[in-house]
């Protein structure tokens, strides 16, 4: 009687499931969703105008059709007024630091400090930090105020909307679009906002993944780069052109960050993508002080305080770098010739692959550090406009193939120090962190490798 009774009790389970279908935890939450409807249909009072408003605005911003243009156009118009904003301060950070720089040699002199002193402290650690925060505090200035005002507006979660699809297909979580959003400003940011999905397998496949999304120390290499490889000059309409090639190369990482994701979610990975409520909140005007205090004080001075302490090494380790000679040549023009096979065999140099690699700590001291190489000098240094730039490239064999792969490579390559930390912080595992570093440079290996025997097969260079 027991096996009998066993028997039927597991037929019935069998064919309960088939009733309800796979989906049961979907319409488990749909009919608790539609029972809250009821509940607050008879106890909340809504103003009928605003609601008509905001459905009218989601038709829009949601839909198959217009979402994602709308949501490309927002990203280029931020993008936009970020680099426009941010140009005429950054110049003025610039003159200020370098101002200081001089006044600070002035003072080493009158000590009569030794010039390797000199050298290190400040053409190496005051240099870089300058060179830092003129880079950086400008554009997150006005990146993050914006980013928050979209957060704030309750677009944000129209994105994650628009793009969850994508990433269910890739075996991720629809979450994630909100933390590559995050990823934006700082990709360490990015990483800390995984705490919101709440699957530990697709949680990794988000922390691996973020550093696709192009950060804040990362764009000055893509703008320098844009105006280079589309031939423009600086003029009312290059800020412009710039942001809509940045606008590309976002969108490239984005399908990068649905390809690895899909093959992280195949193999290392494994695993069914869990699904998710959605609710999208009622659009509101965002209060200027909360939004002012949370862009600045929490993002801006955040991220800033992080990149300052990982670029202070940075600094003396590349002044180092550049002024210790052996056999008649520096190390960094000894790494660049061990490393210059491997860099033309991707589109780049030696001298490329020696910046990216110095750049570990800050992504924002690359260019810098390929500047002073190419002008073999002691310390890092700027060149005062594109065209001297575009000038410096050309004569040292650049073609806008080696700029197209810079950018590919800027756009790919392994995450700063501080993002490497802070994924090792939120994992607590060295096999993710090497992973996060090593999976990233290998797509962007492979990429500027195939791209590069592509156009020497078609003779495009």
């Amino acid at each position: 009687m027991n096996i009998m009774s066993t028997d039927r009790l597991i037929t019935k389970i069998r064919m309960l499931r088939e009733r309800i279908g796979p989906n049961l935890r979907d319409r488990v939450v749909s009919s608790i969703y539609q029972h809250a409807e009821k509940i607050s249909r008879n106890v909340v009072q809504k103003n009928e105008f605003k609601q008509d408003l905001d459905i009218c605005i989601d038709n829009i911003a949601t839909s198959r059709i217009f979402g994602l243009p709308l949501m490309l156009l927002l990203l280029s118009g931020i993008l936009w007024l970020t680099i426009t904003g941010a140009n005429y301060p950054s110049q003025l950070l610039a003159k200020l630091f370098f101002g200081i720089e001089d006044q600070l040699t002035v003072f080493f002199r009158f000590l009569n400090a030794p010039d390797w002193l000199h050298g290190l402290l400040v053409l190496g650690i005051y240099r870089t930090l300058a060179w830092v925060v003129s880079v950086m505090l400008p554009p997150m200035a006005i990146f993050f105020p914006l980013f928050t005002f979209c957060e704030d507006l309750g677009y944000l979660p129209r994105v994650a909307f628009n793009l969850d699809h994508f990433f269910k297909k890739a075996g991720a979580h629809g979450k994630q679009v909100l933390t590559m959003c995050m990823g934006f400003g700082c990709n360490a940011a990015g990483v800390i906002a995984c705490r919101i999905i709440e699957s530990p397998r697709e949680r990794l496949i988000a922390i691996l993944t973020n550093n696709f999304v192009p950060c804040n120390g990362r764009f000055p290499t893509l703008f320098a780069m844009a105006a280079i490889f589309i031939g423009t000059l600086v003029n009312n309409s290059h800020n412009l052109t710039a942001s809509l090639f940045v606008t590309g190369v976002i969108i490239l990482g984005i399908m990068i960050t649905l390809l690895v994701s899909w093959i992280l979610s195949k193999s290392l990975l494994k695993g069914i993508p869990s699904s998710f409520t959605l609710e999208l909140p009622p659009y509101r005007l965002p209060k200027i002080g909360s939004l002012l205090v949370r862009s600045v004080i929490d993002r801006t001075i955040f991220v800033l305080i992080r990149a300052v302490i990982v670029a202070i090494p940075a600094g003396a380790f590349t002044w180092i770098f550049a002024n210790i000679h052996v056999g008649g040549i520096t190390l960094i023009d000894l790494f660049a010739s061990w490393l210059q096979d491997f860099g033309r065999l991707i589109g780049l140099d030696g001298y490329i692959i020696v910046a990216f690699i110095l750049g570990l700590p800050a992504n924002e001291i690359v260019l810098p550090i390929l500047i002073m190489s190419y002008l073999s000098q002691g310390a890092m240094l700027e060149l005062d406009s594109i065209t001297a730039l575009r000038d410096l490239l050309l004569s040292n064999g650049w073609t806008w193939l080696t700029a197209l792969n810079m950018s590919l490579f800027s756009l790919l390559h392994f995450p700063c120090a501080t993002t490497l930390l802070t994924i090792h912080k939120e994992t607590q595992s060295t096999k993710w962190s090497l992973l996060a570093a090593l999976i990233p440079t290998g797509v962007a290996i492979i990429v500027c490798f195939l791209i590069t025997q592509v156009a020497h097969f078609f003779k495009l260079v």
